[in-house]
């Protein structure tokens, strides 16, 4: 499991607004972390983490979205999730294909024809989803989306500094 990162200098004594920026930009450095590697499609585990980091992310800017002012938040939930989507759709593929071939090892060679078959069907498939993939993890696109979210974070903490929003 793709494990966390812990959120430096995050207490129980933030207010709101500044505990949404410490989190969201942890969590928008470990989708940058993770683009690395994500479309190879010999290691699966790169996808897997990277679809963590997505779900983790997502969850920050909702909890926060009341702390999150100015234009963007939308845009920018809206291209989490579509990243989200991507590495789900390759994700499924490569779980799949991973059960078949070990399922199918296990099988006697004259068994194995219907499986095989099945497992060549969802590598084409991993492959299209791969492509889609490739297009939504492009450096630009990836640096664009996480120099968004660090604006929308920059917000919150400045806007918890002048109108004491959060404050416990």
């Amino acid at each position: 499991m793709a494990k966390a990162r812990p959120v430096p200098g995050l207490t129980c004594h933030e207010t709101y607004g500044s505990a949404a920026a410490k989190i969201l930009l942890v969590r928008t450095h470990e989708l940058s972390e993770h683009r690395r590697g994500v479309l190879d499609t010999k290691d699966i585990e790169g996808v897997h983490a990277m679809r963590v980091a997505t779900r983790r992310l997502r969850a920050a800017l909702e909890v926060f979205e009341p702390c999150l002012p100015g234009e963007g938040y939308s845009e920018v939930l809206a291209d989490v999730k579509r990243l989200a989507d991507a590495l789900g759709e390759r994700r499924d593929r490569d779980v799949m294909i991973e059960a078949l071939s070990s399922f199918a090892a296990e099988l006697p060679a004259s068994d194995r024809r219907g499986l095989d078959s099945l497992v060549e069907t969802l590598r084409t498939e991993q492959g299209e989803a791969n492509d889609l993939l490739a297009s939504r993890v492009e450096d630009a696109r990836v640096s664009e989306l996480c120099e968004r979210l660090g604006a929308l974070a920059g917000r919150a903490s400045v806007a918890a500094a002048e109108e004491g929003v959060g404050t416990p």
